[in-house]
């Protein structure tokens, strides 16, 4: 990666942003954290760097077509990132690293714990829940509920119950 004004920067603020992150990527959750929730790049700018990174090899795509893609640093984007992360302004190398510290794994259980519920034609609803991983999803529920409140009351306590209820279903399985 050369050097040169303003763009490289924010290439290697996405890169630092993976690296400190330690695991994959949603476009969404590189776009949120690193424009709105943060300011340290803006939107187009963000939007532009993503695709960029990918064609010179330095982030790679790891999910399957079904799943929202998912994003990680590669071996060159860790050496270009080792060789010029000095450029990045200090200051916000130590923002990033304060604000990942602190949110990882909350932005970690948005991106892998998806949910969704809609009404079928007896009245009831149906409730999906998942958690991804790269290359498959690791659990898929499905639950027929009878109204809408309680579908709701599902799909919203999914993301904070799903790593509590994903090892109580594998200790009971396993042992």
């Amino acid at each position: 990666m050369q050097i040169q004004g303003e763009t490289s920067v924010n290439k290697l603020i996405v890169l630092f942003v993976f690296d400190k992150m330690e695991s994959a990527l949603s476009e969404r959750t590189i776009v949120e954290m690193c424009t709105a929730g943060n300011n340290w790049l803006n939107y187009m700018d963000c939007m532009e760097l993503l695709p960029k990174l990918l064609d010179d090899g330095f982030i790679c795509r790891i999910s399957s077509a079904e799943e929202e893609p998912l994003y990680t640093i590669t071996t060159d984007g860790r050496e270009s990132l080792n060789n010029f992360y000095i450029n990045i302004p200090k200051s916000i190398r130590d923002e990033i690293a304060t604000f990942i510290k602190k949110n990882s794994g909350k932005l970690r259980n948005r991106q892998e714990c998806k949910s969704d519920y809609f009404q079928n034609v007896d009245g009831t609803y149906t409730v999906f829940l998942k958690i991804l991983a790269p290359v498959q999803p690791m659990l898929e529920l499905k639950f027929v509920v009878p109204d809408k409140k309680t579908a709701q009351n599902i799909y919203k306590n999914w993301e904070s119950k799903a790593s509590e209820l994903y090892s109580a279903i594998y200790e009971t399985l396993v042992d």
